[in-house]
């Protein structure tokens, strides 16, 4: 089996896990704040199926791993569905919408490190499943965390960038969620700057976490 499939395998075993992980901390830090929409909704939990959104955790990274297998090397991004959230019912509704975008990206950095902990623990030694099963990790968890700060209606950076618009703006821009779709379709396929910023980001975890480049 070529390394090329191989890392992709890996990185489809822990998609999944590291995006329920994600949406998970966010219904988690909700409830914390004094919101429990995600919770009443059944989406606090570690239960992948409630999560699941066809388009963005099944078909896109589905097409970009099969990239990766035939030897291509994209960011492999996936997403689930909106989390219910209504910062009305936070204590302090605008720093508590940024605790809440920023709880997301924050544990896929946690399970970075963890990742980059384990590689460092194995020497860094090339070849070995066990290796690529833990770059495939930290590659992984450092893209959905880039990924998730870039403001784009839908995903976790435009929750921080909402609060910093005027009420018409916002109104507009937190409406354009529902096109997350389309703007993902953009980005992969159209935009190769979206995907700089995403290297670039993305680089520099890999650096503090393991020393150096992964992306």
């Amino acid at each position: 089996m070529s390394s090329s499939l191989k890392l992709a395998i890996f990185m489809a075993v822990i998609l999944l896990p590291s995006v329920v992980v994600h949406e998970y901390v966010h219904a988690w830090t909700a409830s914390k704040l004094g919101d429990w929409s995600s919770r009443r909704f059944g989406r606090m939990t570690l239960n992948p199926k409630p999560h699941i959104d066809r388009f963005g955790t099944l078909f896109l990274p589905g097409l970009l791993l099969v990239i990766v297998a035939f030897g291509g090397y994209p960011p492999v991004f996936a997403y689930a569905k909106p989390q219910p959230v209504n910062a009305q019912s936070f204590r302090n509704p605008k720093r508590g919408m940024i605790l809440y975008a920023l709880s997301g990206p924050g544990a896929n950095l946690l399970l970075a490190a963890a990742f980059g902990i384990g590689l460092r623990v194995a020497g860094g030694h090339r070849g070995g499943n066990l290796v690529l099963f833990l770059f495939a990790g930290l590659i992984v968890n450092v893209v959905l965390c880039a990924f998730n700060i870039i403001p784009i209606p839908g995903l976790d950076g435009a929750k921080l960038v909402a609060p910093l618009l005027s009420y018409r703006a916002r109104e507009v821009y937190e409406r354009m969620d529902e096109y997350l779709p389309l703007f993902m379709l953009v980005i992969f396929f159209i935009l190769g700057f979206t995907l700089v910023f995403v290297r670039t980001i993305g680089n520099g975890l890999c650096r503090v976490i393991i020393g150096h480049d992964c992306l």
